[in-house]
């Protein structure tokens, strides 16, 4: 184990796999909850084998969100693998698992047994969408972005829908789901009473939609693609520069009086028809005529060097590479190594963005080999195999 952490003493057992539950558990570990991953025998977690990228013979995905975990290798199918796993549901304190509603019940492993042994388990539960109407449905990042509206405002207008870059949806459901986790704890502590805890891609990503989701529940407005564009900020979206695209995010009509200033015409701060944000939304068209004729004249650099200085929020668009070593320069240190005696260098990964000042995130075993920790588990469960 590691040194202290916030969540020290906590024990999760991680039945999750591909990234939602995975990243979700991942966080917990950085915190220094002990977390047991367990693995299908013989092929472990999907990710392992979700390449290219590799870092040597591994794939990039499963080291991305497996760290600070121990791996055992069950067969859910056998009656002792299923007996260690069941040991293992016992003991914890934590329970995460992200099969399709109905399996883990089928294993004598749904939260209706498990809590009769263990009523201070909190069960935490990740489906596509939910156990009701939409248990049948596979949940995968890029069917809920469709379902769930996501794609609809994603792209440019008229254009063909466009998915994120990332499975977002994956990881906000598995941040829910550590949000959820870290209450029932919180609760827990004052009752000694575990609970359920049920979190969907599809709810998370209604949620995470905030202001194109209450546009439609709170005012009817069914929002579609606009680029680049914002649908209730302007100026707010890409322009071109003399040698690279940037962007814009001014808020407020402080950021857009400097704005002008910076550019040289001071004259649009005045302007009745870009006087609000309001009607520079209105009015956008007109706006971006003239600040595009004047952002091309300069290099993204320099805009962002002179506009930065006036606390006008701009940027020029980085690839990941730059985007790391502005985060370096900023002084953020996005990127630690954690030593393996399993590897012949250190594993290089993306830091936990939390700072705790008491209580930081640790980096005390890289993400594991399948089944490597097999014998030191059964040894933490009193099994003999």
């Amino acid at each position: 184990m590691g040194e202290t952490g916030a969540l020290s003493g906590v024990l999760v057992a991680d039945f999750g796999r591909v990234l939602a539950a995975p990243y979700a558990t991942m966080l917990l570990a950085d915190l220094g909850a002990e977390v047991v991953k367990v693995e299908r025998r013989g092929s472990g977690d999907e990710t392992r084998a979700w390449g290219p990228p590799f870092a040597g013979d591994e794939t990039t995905y499963f080291l991305g969100v497996n760290r600070n975990k121990r791996s055992i290798a069950l067969d859910l199918r056998d009656p002792d693998d299923l007996e260690v796993a069941r040991a293992l549901a016992a003991r914890a304190d934590v329970l995460v698992e992200n099969f399709r509603p109905g399996t883990m019940d089928r294993l004598g492993l749904g939260y209706a047994d498990l809590v009769k042994v263990n009523p201070r388990l909190i069960y935490c539960s990740i489906t596509g969408f939910g156990s009701a109407g939409g248990a049948a449905l596979p949940g995968y990042d890029l069917l809920v972005q469709a379902v769930g509206g996501l794609m609809s405002v994603t792209g440019e207008p008229g254009g063909e829908p466009i998915k994120t870059g990332v499975a977002v949806v994956d990881v906000l459901t598995g941040l829910h789901a550590c949000v959820g986790i870290l209450a029932a704890l919180r609760h827990r502590d004052r009752t000694g009473e575990g609970q359920r805890v049920e979190v969907s891609l599809l709810s998370s990503l209604l949620s995470a939609l905030v202001n194109q989701s209450s546009a439609y529940v709170a005012a009817g407005v069914v929002p579609t693609a606009m680029g680049n564009r914002h649908p209730s900020i302007a100026p707010y979206e890409v322009y071109a520069t003399a040698d690279r695209p940037m962007v814009l995010a001014v808020g407020n009509d402080k950021q857009f009086r400097a704005l002008c200033s910076v550019i040289g015409v001071p004259e649009l701060s005045s302007d009745e028809r870009f006087a609000t944000n309001t009607k520079r939304v209105a009015n956008r068209e007109a706006l971006n005529e003239r600040l595009s004729a004047r952002l091309s004249t300069r290099t993204a650099d320099a805009w962002f060097a002179a506009l930065t200085e006036a606390g006008v929020p701009c940027g020029p668009i980085n690839d990941l590479a730059a985007a790391f070593e502005f985060a370096t320069r900023l002084g953020l240190d996005p990127v630690v190594e954690i030593d393996d005696p399993h590897r012949d260098k250190p594993v290089r990964q993306v830091a936990n963005p939390i700072t705790l000042s008491c209580t930081p995130p640790k980096y005390h075993k890289a993400p594991p080999r399948l089944g490597e920790d097999e014998a030191e588990v059964l040894q933490m469960l009193g099994i003999r195999r």
